[in-house]
């Protein structure tokens, strides 16, 4: 089966389980629930929860606990798009083609909808009755939570703006963005190894290395499309890296540069897949596309 076939059937696999959440009768103000579902069905590769499945099954993971994980870290995913469009951040209109959220709502309900979603990824994985030990489903809410926060994706995001207007170094552009981009990346693929019962530390180690490489070429690809992308392809403004004044890879290391280094990762992130005992051909098919993509 093709990467893209399979990159389909998780996206709409983790939108069932979305969907089926949001169609229950819930007690709460029907436009905050909108806000929220609004946001987390604006489209996207949901590259992340194709992570968690590749992942999983590739460890013989039950498919039911793969759902769960895929629906909680795109929760967080989605959350995050919402926070970072926001006027007091990246200040833009267009997510994938569409109003941003505050755009389409206002401020305050794109502000509830993140937080939403957020807590709403943390109650999947708390309710879910899962087919590993308890302490599998323990150490999947720790490592969502520990790539989501201050060592992980607020707290890249935070080096982010405070490197705004500034010239950085390569290693510290690479730091923000293994926290930044990276963190949740690695997460989707240490939630997808969680969910299977008998992963060895090996694995792990050698998933965790695959999951910081391809972290770190989707950020550079993404630099590379702010500058050769175009607005319609890209669903969200060309240039607004530029705009905003902000260190990236092409800046720091010229595009040809940029290129390579993201050769290079992946380079990297196909040896780490050479040392797993599995069928390893999905997660290098995608390895591949990361930095082949134009959006």
């Amino acid at each position: 089966m093709e990467l893209h076939q399979r990159l389909s059937i998780a996206k709409q696999d983790v939108e069932k389980t979305i969907n089926a959440y949001f169609e229950q009768d819930l007690d709460t103000d029907p436009t905050a629930k909108a806000a929220a579902l609004y946001s987390i069905s604006n489209g996207g590769k949901r590259l992340r929860p194709f992570l968690v499945y590749a992942t999983g099954e590739m460890l013989g993971a039950n498919i039911e606990d793969l759902h769960i994980a895929a629906a909680a870290v795109e929760c967080i995913h989605s959350y995050s798009l919402v926070h970072d469009d926001l006027p007091a951040m990246d200040d833009d209109d267009l997510r994938r083609g569409k109003p941003t959220c505050h755009i389409a709502f206002d401020e305050a309900q794109a502000i509830l909808a993140g937080d939403s979603l957020q807590t709403l990824a943390f109650e999947l994985l708390a309710s879910h009755q899962f087919d590993i030990p308890a302490q599998q489903q323990l150490a999947m809410i720790k490592t969502l939570a520990q790539a989501s926060g201050l060592q992980g994706m607020v707290g890249g995001q935070a080096l982010d703006i405070a490197a705004t207007n500034t010239q950085i170094s390569i290693e510290a552009l690479e730091h923000i963005h293994r926290l930044k981009t990276g963190a949740l990346l690695n997460c989707a693929i240490e939630l997808g190894a969680l969910c299977a019962p008998n992963t060895t530390d090996l694995t792990r180690s050698q998933l965790k290395d695959f999951g910081l490489a391809i972290g770190l070429a989707f950020q550079v690809q993404d630099d590379i499309l702010d500058i050769e992308g175009d607005t319609h392809t890209l669903g969200k403004p060309q240039g607004s890296d530029l705009e905003h004044n902000k260190s990236t890879y092409p800046a720091l290391l010229g595009m040809e540069g940029a290129k390579e280094k993201a050769k290079t990762l992946i380079t990297q992130a196909l040896a780490a897949l050479d040392n797993i005992d599995a069928d390893t051909r999905l997660l290098a098919e995608l390895a591949r596309y990361i930095i082949a993509r134009d959006h």
